[in-house]
């Protein structure tokens, strides 16, 4: 999670993990060279803070036990459309946050806004004890992104477990390519054995950092893939009552520009406010539908985003990531998208805007970008 996104948590005293997760000082990229060396290399800071990331197995029991402390009641149970029947009719309010199952298939994915129809990468993720700072960065904790072109990319994340503090290695693979490699759902041990052999061969670099890495724990993996979809926010139940859907149920993305936990805080921001804003009148499907509009406003950006990173690099976008290896500017405006999205829109996506922007930043041009 990037500053904004923490800066929400720390506003509602959800902030458990500053003193003890790795603040993430930087993001890097790294693009692979044809003889394994590393064709671009460069990092920006965040000027507005550092960014965080705890596992969710770890954040989320914690902020279940403090909502009970609250006055809340959890209940751990397999929900169901018959539960959302009977919880309809005792709540003003019923909000549904399950990124898939049955109940999110209450909501109907929208067409016009879900360009994609199946998913743009594989994804597989490992947590792990052991990894190295880069020799160039003695001691520093930064996310890296490891372009590999053609075949995917890898995510170095610091972050928080359990056990400690640890990294995320997460490996975003063009389908078929040699990073899909994970599809039979590998045993943990075998999944990392695979990453390792795969740093080892198209980025030694970062395997070199990684050689000694070993297993947080023995469920500290995932492998699968997303769909990117938005689906309409209002479901209607078979009792006639409607319930809002929000974050993944609502707007999925793919994993690659690490904005899933951000978005998420985000919607929950959007819609405590028109709650808040509604006061004694009914939630009915139409402030529903208004209230998933103003977060829409931020997160087609999101979308926008991620969508760009997951897939090919058109040559514009290696033109702005060689510029951001001399300009300081460029390089800083690149990296704050990820800490807020909508930034990028008035410069990133298009060839020409982003052209523009490269010569208002005096950016020197790129002539090895064109045949990249």
């Amino acid at each position: 999670m990037f500053h904004n996104a923490l800066t929400l948590e720390r506003n509602h005293g959800l902030n458990f993990f500053d003193h003890v997760a790795p603040e993430i000082g930087g993001l890097g990229v790294s693009i692979a060279g044809p003889e394994g060396n590393r064709a671009l290399n460069w990092i920006a800071s965040w000027d507005d803070g550092p960014a965080q990331s705890v596992d969710q197995r770890v954040k989320m029991a914690l902020w279940l036990e403090r909502f009970e402390k609250c006055g809340g009641k959890v209940v751990i149970h397999g929900a169901t459309t018959a539960d959302l029947n009977a919880l309809a009719a005792l709540y003003d309010l019923v909000i549904v946050a399950a990124g898939k199952g049955e109940i999110a298939q209450l909501f109907d994915r929208d067409p016009q806004r879900s360009v994609h129809s199946k998913p743009l990468r594989m994804s597989s993720a490992t947590y792990v004890h052991g990894v190295k700072s880069r020799t160039e960065r003695p001691g520093a904790t930064d996310i890296w992104i490891n372009i590999v072109p053609g075949v995917g990319t890898l995510l170095n994340i610091p972050a928080y477990t359990r056990s400690g503090a640890c990294d995320i290695l997460y490996l975003s693979a063009v389908q078929g390519g040699p990073f899909d490699a994970f599809r039979d759902r590998p045993s943990p041990a075998e999944q990392l054995c695979r990453q390792l052999d795969l740093l080892r061969q198209y980025l030694p670099w970062e395997y070199e950092r990684c050689r000694d890495a070993e297993l947080t724990d023995s469920r500290g993996t995932l492998a699968g893939a997303v769909t990117p979809t938005v689906r309409k926010p209002v479901g209607r139940l078979p009792s006639g009552a409607y319930v809002l859907g929000m974050a993944d149920v609502v707007t999925i993305n793919d994993p690659a520009a690490g904005q899933g936990s951000n978005s998420a805080a985000k919607c929950a921001q959007y819609y405590l406010d028109s709650i808040l804003e509604r006061g004694s009148r009914p939630f009915d499907p139409g402030w529903m539908q208004a209230t998933f509009e103003r977060f829409w406003d931020y997160a087609r950006h999101v979308a926008k985003l991620t969508t760009t990173i997951a897939s090919q690099l058109p040559p514009h976008g290696l033109e702005v990531l060689c510029a951001a290896q001399t300009n300081e500017k460029v390089a800083k405006a690149f990296v704050e998208g990820f800490n807020h999205p909508p930034s990028l829109a008035d410069w990133l996506y298009e060839p020409e805007k982003a052209r523009a922007f490269l010569a208002g930043a005096g950016a020197a041009p790129a002539p090895a970008a064109s045949s990249s």
